[in-house]
């Protein structure tokens, strides 16, 4: 298991990778649909909190295969046996999501990682026998993920506080710059950012099922057809300006150094989290025009239009701060005032719709003028 070419000409996402994928596609559904029961039980500030700390799950699992396959995915059948047992695991990350923001027991989610980091740490712990340049740092990371995963089984079987999940979640997400702080691992900077771009379409995707079933509702409930295919058309013109937003520039180059490939890497949770969590804010927006609900109507505004704000700051900070410029500081950090506003207007989704248009019309116009001025 030598490392793979940082230079590899064409390296595009494995067929193995995007089945891997697939289990999160799971997983997010899991997570949002919990939310959106959270949310219409006026849960607002629990249902966040609970939440946060489930993605961090999913994506911290997402993130650790993701990098290490782009550095050592040798596609042979030892890697392949062993992937499978990270989907396993993955897999029953997914079922435990909605029982640990639901109930809070975070146990089916605990044994999902332990399946997941046995599996990692064998992963390179391979890495490290086999490729001696890099042995230093294969060996950090074996080693890290068994302590942090040991601390994380210690903290769900002594029932620890919640409080503590922070805490433990920055210990976790320490090993990769610990690891890799001596000689970092040659992953490919297209690859990567080649999947972070296929997550970012999965959780668009879980806002594109709650659109149709928006559309869904409109067929079924003439009373509220109206409104319903209002939201739908607003909300796809949402998801539009999201996929814009995002997939404006190439990425590639946001990992060239080590700083700032942990940066643009760790970020991505709330670019990731926001995205998600629209989907509920669109589905609780339906739920509000057949009457299911009984949310204030601001309340169910917000829980569309906060996710939105969180996204616009988010991607900026992430993708755009670095080029400092001030215009489009100033107008993304207005826009984003703006999209919490919507949320007082009579009909939230249409003003949140104009915002985001708006906020991709931006991002066009600075990446344009960006281009022009090196020319």
């Amino acid at each position: 298991m030598l490392a793979r070419d940082p230079d590899e000409p064409h390296r595009a996402a494995s067929s193995l990778e995007l089945l891997f994928d697939l289990v999160f596609v799971v997983a997010v559904s899991q997570s949002s649909g919990a939310l959106h029961h959270l949310w219409e039980d006026h849960h607002f500030a629990e249902g966040l909190a609970a939440y946060a700390m489930v993605f961090f799950a999913i994506f911290n699992a997402w993130m650790n295969f993701t990098w290490f396959a782009s550095a050592y995915d040798t596609d042979d059948w030892l890697y392949r046996l062993t992937t499978f047992v990270q989907m396993a695991g993955a897999l029953v990350i997914a079922a435990g999501a909605q029982r640990a923001m639901l109930d809070n027991d975070f146990g089916a989610i605990i044994v999902g990682y332990v399946i997941m980091r046995v599996a990692m740490a064998a992963q390179w712990t391979r890495a490290a026998i086999s490729d001696p340049e890099y042995r230093g740092t294969c060996v950090r990371y074996a080693v890290g993920i068994v302590i942090v995963q040991s601390v994380w089984v210690t903290w769900a079987v002594l029932g620890g506080s919640v409080w503590w999940f922070p805490v433990l979640a920055v210990i976790d997400l320490s090993v990769s710059p610990i690891a890799e702080h001596h000689k970092v691992t040659t992953y490919h900077h297209s690859h990567i950012a080649e999947r972070y771009g296929l997550f970012t379409l999965i959780v668009l995707g879980e806002s594109i099922l709650a659109v149709a079933n928006s559309i869904i509702g409109g067929l079924s409930d003439p009373h509220a057809r109206t409104s319903l295919i209002v939201v739908a058309a607003c909300s796809l013109t949402i998801v539009a300006s999201m996929w814009w937003i995002y997939f404006d520039r190439p990425q590639h180059r946001q990992t060239m150094t080590f700083g700032r490939s942990f940066y643009w890497g760790y970020l991505h949770y709330f670019i990731f989290a926001s995205a998600a969590a629209f989907s509920a804010g669109v589905e609780i927006a339906v739920a509000d025009r057949l009457g299911e609900t009984h949310l204030p109507h601001i309340a169910a505004a917000m829980t569309l239009t906060v996710p939105l704000a969180v996204f616009l700051l988010a991607t900026w900070l992430v993708l755009d701060a670095v080029r400092r410029d001030v215009i489009q500081a100033v107008g993304t950090v207005a826009l984003t005032v703006a999209m919490v506003g919507t949320s007082l207007l009579p009909n939230a989704p249409v003003g949140a719709a104009v915002v985001m248009v708006a906020a991709a019309a931006l991002v066009s116009w600075r990446h344009a003028a960006a281009k022009l001025a090196h020319l």
